[in-house]
Formats: C-alpha cells, structure tokens, sequence
C-alpha cells in the first residue's frame, strides 16, 4: 500500500522537522525492521537523523501519522496508526518522545491508515480520529489466471470500524465512535481524512474517503454525535452516482467563496467537490481536472498555491497500487507519473507538470505527499513518498515574484495549535479563507501553518480568525514577504 510522513516542528525552532512512515514487515516476519524515521531540520536546509535520540521509531508495519499538541503544553505530539497496533508518542520538550499509547488509552489493533486531530467538541483539547482500512487476512491473498499472487479488489473483505478517540483532558483518551454516531463498518473501506468546519457553522466536520464505497461526511452536530450527511449534500459519490476507488483527501478553498472545499484522489480520475454553501457540487469535468487525472491512480491529492498569487493550486501523488499490474495489463503501470495543476483564477486548473521540473517527467510509485516551507524561503515545498522506492523532497525555486505571508496560530483559550480556527486574509480586492487542520493527502500531515499568496500586493489589509473556542480577533496593516505568530486573545 505505502506510508505516509508528516512536517511539524517538535523542538519549536521554528523549521519544519520530517517523520517518515516505513511499512515494514507484518509481525513474526523475518524479514529486517527498517523502523520510522525523525528528521531534524537544522536550518541550513539539511535534515538530520534523530530517530534514536527521539525514541521515536517505531517498528510497526506504519501506515499513517499527524502530529498535534494534545496535552496543550507547547510541543506537538505523534500519532502513528499502523497495521496492528496504533503508538502515541507524547513529545516530552527536550528532544525526545515518550511511547504513551498504553496509558493513554489508545486501543486502536486493525488497519489505521489515516489520522486526523481535532477538536470536535470544542472544549479546548485535540481529539483524535483515526480511519481503519478493513479486515484484512493474509491468506486471502488472490491467485490470477497468469498466476501472481495480489492483493483481492477491497469488497472481497469486510470493512471496519472507525476510531474517534475522546480527550479526557487528564492525558487519557476514550474512543467513543460508536456513541458518536461515526461507525459503518458495513460501507467503512477507508483511506483518507480531513477535518474541517464545512458548514461554517464553528463545529469541525469529518469527511472520510472510502475504497470503492461511498465516502462518509460527517457532519458536527454540536452535541458530541454526527450524522453521516453524504447522501443528501453531494460528497458520496461521483457525478454519475458512482462511488469510487478514493485514496487520499484535503480541503480548501480553490474558488475563494468562502467555503471549504473537497478534493479527493480516486483509482478513477481526481474528484473535485465544490462548496455551495454547504451543498456540494461535483466540478472535477467543469474545471480541468477529469481528462488529465483519468489515466493515472490517485493516491495523494494536496491544495496549495505553489506560485503565490492567490490561488490554491494542485498536486497528486499518483501510482497504481498493484505490483504486478503491468503482467496483468497492457495499458498499465505501476509506477506513474506525479501531476502539479495551476489554478488560473477563473476557476480553471492547466497542467503545468511539464514545466515545473525534471522531476515531473519521472515515473515513481507514488502514495504520500505533503506541503511545506521548510526552508522558511515563503514559497511552499512538497514531499513524497514513494512505495519501495527513494523519497523526494522537491524545492519550490520560487521564481514567481509574488509576495506571501505565512501565519503561525497560538491558542490560549483554544488548543494550544489552533487546530480548526478559520482565518480569513485580504489584500486589496483579493479574499482568502483557510482552516488550520491536521492531517491531509494520503496517510500524512502537512505544514500546518497557513501559508498565504498574496500576489503583487506589499501588504495584508487585514486578517481576520475566528477561533475554535469562538473568539473573533482581527490583525491589520501586515507587511508581506514575512512569517508571523498571532496568540489568541479575547
């Protein structure tokens, strides 16, 4: 399948640290134990290896990860869900982690392979929720007709139950999916997830990307429960009513109306779902999306507005998920080539791959993607990782002449990370809106600052945030070209 990584910065130095996901072996195999790995940026534009100092390599068959502040005391912690059981690292502020999945409460054995933190009930703590695959059996391995062994299509296995563990606040977790009303195991195939208020009604919502069955939408009803709105808002199925093979998911803005919207990377070709005030619209054909996506198997589908100017552009991670595809296929291919879309404004995206780089017309097995500046240069980066082959990390050169802002987020009466507050930037005649969120794409968690384009304008007029917690603060006359950390204040 593939694994997933995570930018965060968990010694505050103000870089963007790197966790790497390794699958690994299944238990009791015999093959070696590569372990997760925990890079530290050193500011140079160099990563270091700090996985045995940190303790956090954990030797799972990993899946997925995000990193968020639970406990609200200023450093961000680890969440790894694997195949088997699922680790909390607690980041204890001097470099190192402590494993505190036991403790903790975090009881999540089946297939994790997304995470996403949030505050669902908005008392000031990130909850987790964590997105099971589905049951799967070693055994039930399929021979074909030309006799390879590959993995069975997903509804030749039953799905599982998702996680939603609660925070007690006392550093304890309860998983309450159940009584929360987030469990369809019979549907449940999932691969993705992203947590955002779609609403725009201050509670966060969860969408969940499911493996040829519809895709979950849960919507916050403010009382601790959710109800599952994918039938009657337009997010569960395709166009054509068709439910799809879905991977990886992210939320944004891409039209600047105001509202979140949803992309997801499918077996099919990419699906776009536009915000209409809380009904969703499926725009993949009406944008530029359908045609170029269609050839290729999504995994990893990432907003970001790579050019600075404004518009939330795109990127898909994109390799076919069986080994052996090309014996099977004349048409196929298991390692594929990735995709960068430029969004032109209008509410079109062009594909700009053959421009943006040597690395866009190499065929990789892609899965993981994340965006980033990790070298702090304003102009956004992307990671990714690749099935059985080298990582990538491609540097954004960032020959746009836009300017930029990145905005850093302090909560005081919310979570420590401001992990759901919605920040609204203008400049000039030009309105963005985004939403701090914490886990992304497939199996991973990108920067989770909010990094702004802001085209050819010297200055922000005004940023607007509403908190999780409900407080409305503004910050006025920004000057461009910097990154800034604003604390919650009432």
């Amino acid at each position: 399948m593939g694994s997933g990584a995570v930018f965060f910065d968990f010694d505050n130095d103000g870089y963007l640290d790197l966790y790497i996901v390794n699958s690994g072996y299944i238990t009791g195999s015999t093959n070696n134990q590569t372990g997760n790995v925990l890079y530290r940026n050193d500011g140079s534009g160099h990563f270091i290896d700090v996985t045995a100092k940190s303790k956090t390599g954990d030797i799972g068959y990993g899946m997925a990860a995000a990193a968020a502040d639970y406990d609200n005391d200023g450093y961000q912690d680890l969440y790894v869900a694997n195949y088997g059981a699922d680790v909390l690292y607690h980041n204890n502020g001097d470099g190192t982690f402590t494993n505190v999945t036991g403790p903790a409460g975090i009881d999540n054995y089946l297939w994790g392979v997304a995470v996403a933190f949030l505050d669902f009930d908005l008392d000031g703590y990130l909850d987790i929720f964590v997105v099971n695959y589905l049951d799967y059996n070693l055994s039930m391995s399929v021979a074909t007709k030309n006799g390879l062994t590959v993995y069975g299509h997903p509804r030749a296995y039953e799905g599982t139950t998702d996680a939603l563990y609660h925070n007690n606040r006392d550093n304890t977790f309860t998983n309450i999916a159940e009584k929360a009303g987030v469990t369809n195991a019979i549907e449940g195939r999932g691969m993705g997830v992203v947590a955002c208020d779609f609403d725009n009604d201050g509670w966060p919502d969860i969408y969940v990307a499911n493996d040829t069955n519809r895709n979950f939408f849960y919507h916050n009803n403010g009382n601790n429960t959710f109800t599952d709105e994918s039938l009657f808002n337009g997010t569960g199925y395709d166009a054509n009513g068709v439910a799809e093979g879905s991977m990886g998911v992210d939320a944004g803005d891409y039209n600047g109306d105001g509202w979140l919207d949803i992309l997801v990377a499918n077996s099919e070709t990419a699906t776009l779902y536009s915000n209409e005030s809380g009904i969703f619209i499926e725009e993949t054909s009406a944008v530029g999306l359908s045609e170029p996506t269609f050839q290729f198997v999504g995994f990893s589908p990432l907003f970001l507005d790579y050019d600075n100017d404004g518009y939330l552009d795109v990127f898909i991670a994109n390799g076919h998920p069986q080994a052996a595809i090309e014996s099977l296929s004349d048409s196929e291919t298991y390692a594929q080539m990735d995709q960068l879309f430029r969004n032109s404004g209008e509410g079109i995206y062009e594909q700009v791959s053959k421009s943006a780089g040597e690395y866009f017309s190499q065929a990789f097995v892609g899965r993981a993607s994340i965006s980033g500046d990790y070298n702090n240069d304003g102009y956004t980066d992307i990671f990714i990782v690749n099935s059985n082959q080298r990582v990538v990390l491609l540097r954004n050169e960032g020959n746009h002449a836009n300017n930029w802002l990145h905005v850093k987020l302090v909560g005081t009466y919310s979570n420590r990370d401001g992990i759901g507050a919605k920040v609204r930037v203008t400049a000039g005649k030009t309105i963005q809106t985004a939403e701090v969120k914490s886990g992304n794409g497939y199996a991973s968690d990108s920067d989770q600052r909010l990094l702004f384009g802001i085209g050819n304008h010297q200055k922000v007029d005004q940023i607007e945030i509403r908190w999780p917690s409900g407080i409305k603060q503004r910050v006025k006359n920004i000057l461009c070209n910097q990154i800034i950390a604003i604390t919650e204040e009432n």
